[in-house]
């Protein structure tokens, strides 16, 4: 799969409820499962780094989220609810054979990954988190921090009714590498920029901000932050150990924004492996 090449790829589609959602799988098959969720804008092939690392001694499975490249879009902003999220990614494991995975996530990924871990343990071995501190810790920033709520002004701006009609695919994959742009308007052309948006909608914290009562992680996490992200600034990091009842690993990366998995590939991908070796 080096180079971009992911002829090994394999496609499926799981059944969340009547939802379509499509998944990239590679890895031998009677493997761990690794469950991995991108985030916005982004689809399956944010991973590419980690299938091909991963998928040497894991199996892999790599979602697009509902209203992301094939995946279903189904219409309206309670679709998108959180509990719907999780079920999306808990359809994938079992389709993919498994009852437990590692599950790993990015952004809204990441959301959908600390949500899996909280409400439907038994399903989740470890948790790896990528640029997106617990929902508690944002929820805390957003309500005392000045900076943290001034930088997601772009967040209630994507709460508006008609945000999603100034997207565009091509606006939307300048976050991408130079290298991978052509690939990722092609899958955002398949996407709904309305269902994108509806995460925010639907889940995106709103004043005035509260620190929501949610269950404890009772898995080892770990947790990567890019440090340039200027999103989801690192304050609200802080604490995080309260809210995990298993080994806490932070890893902050102080040259990768919030596309950690992209800017320092090989550190996530390593330390991702070295971290499930141990007991």
């Amino acid at each position: 799969m080096s180079g971009g090449n992911f002829d090994k790829v394999e496609h499926h589609f799981a059944d969340s409820n009547g939802v379509k959602i499509h998944y990239a799988a590679a890895g031998p098959k009677d493997a761990p499962l690794i469950l991995l969720i991108h985030g916005f804008p982004d689809f399956w092939y944010s991973w590419r780094s980690q299938i091909e690392a991963f998928s040497k001694t894991y199996r892999v499975a790599a979602m697009d989220q509902r209203g992301y490249n094939l995946s279903d879009k189904p219409p309206g902003v309670d679709n998108y609810a959180m509990p719907l999220l999780v079920q999306d990614a808990l359809a994938v494991i079992h389709d993919a054979g498994r009852q437990r995975a590692v599950v790993m996530g990015h952004d809204w990924g990441g959301a959908v990954a600390w949500s899996v871990a909280m409400f439907a343990p038994e399903a989740v071995e470890r948790l790896v988190i990528v640029n997106l501190p617990h929902p508690k810790g944002l929820a805390r920033e957003l309500a005392n921090n000045p900076e943290q709520e001034k930088n997601s002004a772009y967040a209630r701006e994507f709460q508006k009714p008609e945000a999603h009609k100034m997207l565009t695919a091509e606006k939307l994959a300048e976050w991408a590498p130079a290298a991978e742009r052509t690939r990722y308007v092609e899958a955002f052309r398949k996407s709904d920029f309305e269902a994108m948006l509806n995460y925010y909608k639907r889940n995106y914290p709103r004043a005035p901000y509260a620190v929501p009562e949610l269950p404890q992680v009772r898995c080892p996490v770990l947790q990567f932050h890019g440090v340039k992200d200027k999103a989801l600034l690192p304050g609200a990091l802080d604490g995080t150990w309260q809210w995990v009842d298993a080994s806490w690993t932070l890893v902050t990366l102080p040259n990768a924004g919030h596309w950690a998995q992209w800017d320092e590939a090989a550190t996530v991908s390593t330390t991702t492996l070295k971290w499930l070796k141990e007991e």
